[in-house]
């Protein structure tokens, strides 16, 4: 396994539909460091940061339709290494267990995530964006029972 996160990122952007104008906001004010690394999102999200900034963003399907659980095999896959979810936390969503889901491959794969504007300010405008990063991914191996 490949535990590098390369100098250009790639970043996974994610809203809940009360945080989609938050994160377009967000992207469109980060837009010149934004687009230095490859962005992906769920559907709707990925859709309208695109016509919104002219940022190139690959789409997944929609969070409750499993948008989320393809953005968790791709973390896995090491196709996304940096994650930026901008979720409601006074709405529940249909599709909560999912997000649960992403959220644990996230920190078990440890990568980067920014899950309000203050930690997405902090770790965009972090050294590391810069550079090469080593992560420090656990080997649960021996926890698991066979």
């Amino acid at each position: 396994m490949n535990n590098r996160i390369k100098k250009q990122k790639k970043i996974a952007l994610i809203a809940h539909d009360n945080r989609k104008t938050d994160l377009i906001s967000w992207v469109k004010k980060n837009n010149i460091i934004l687009g230095k690394h490859f962005l992906c999102g769920t559907g709707t999200t990925s859709k309208l940061i695109s016509e919104e900034t002219s940022l190139p963003v690959k789409p997944y399907r929609s969070g409750p339709l499993g948008g989320d659980q393809q953005i968790g095999a791709a973390i896995v896959d090491g196709e996304v290494d940096f994650m930026i979810f901008f979720w409601d936390p006074l709405t529940s969503q249909p599709h909560d267990p999912d997000v649960k889901a992403l959220l644990r491959i996230a920190v078990l794969f440890d990568i980067p995530v920014a899950m309000n504007q203050s930690s997405a300010d902090f770790l965009l405008n972090s050294s590391f964006m810069d550079e090469e990063y080593e992560k420090n991914v656990v080997d649960y191996t021996n926890t698991i029972v066979k």
